[in-house]
């Protein structure tokens, strides 16, 4: 039954073709042809039967969405392991080893000239709170 919907859709699209073609040129009519052939080599090639198959069968359905629980899944884990890359370096779990408290590159970085200090030597006059979230930065070597 199928099979017989797509050489339909084919044998339509072919007679527009020809109407394309006479109307607007060979180059308009071949290209009509080409994108009306498309169903019936689906159909002889099995394709049909394959998206078929795949649209009414909760089996099938269940098994891409497994395929893409799996991705999920995998794509997590990665960016999990980035971040404790980040955090602390390789850890091996299985041995406990400890984490260093601040990446090597934040221990030597410099902080910035205009959160330093005033040029007369006294602290740059800000807003409490953020001179505590400076000194928080400053003790994790972020800043």
């Amino acid at each position: 039954m199928i099979e017989l919907i797509s050489y339909g859709v084919t044998l339509l699209g072919l007679v527009i073709s020809w109407g394309v073609y006479k109307r607007r040129g060979a180059a308009s009519g071949m290209r009509g042809a080409a994108l009306s052939l498309v169903p019936a080599a689906a159909a002889m090639t099995g394709v049909t039967e394959f998206v078929t198959e795949l649209v009414f069968s909760p089996v099938k359905w269940a098994g891409v969405v497994l395929a893409g629980l799996a991705v999920m899944l995998y794509l997590t884990s990665g960016v999990m392991l980035s971040r404790r890359a980040e955090a602390g370096g390789a850890v091996d779990e299985g041995k406990g080893a400890k984490r260093s408290k601040a990446p090597k590159a934040a221990k030597q970085r410099k902080p910035d000239k205009a959160v330093e200090q005033s040029s007369g030597g006294a602290p740059a006059a800000m807003d409490p709170d953020l001179a505590e979230i400076e000194e928080i930065l400053r003790n994790r070597g972020i800043k």
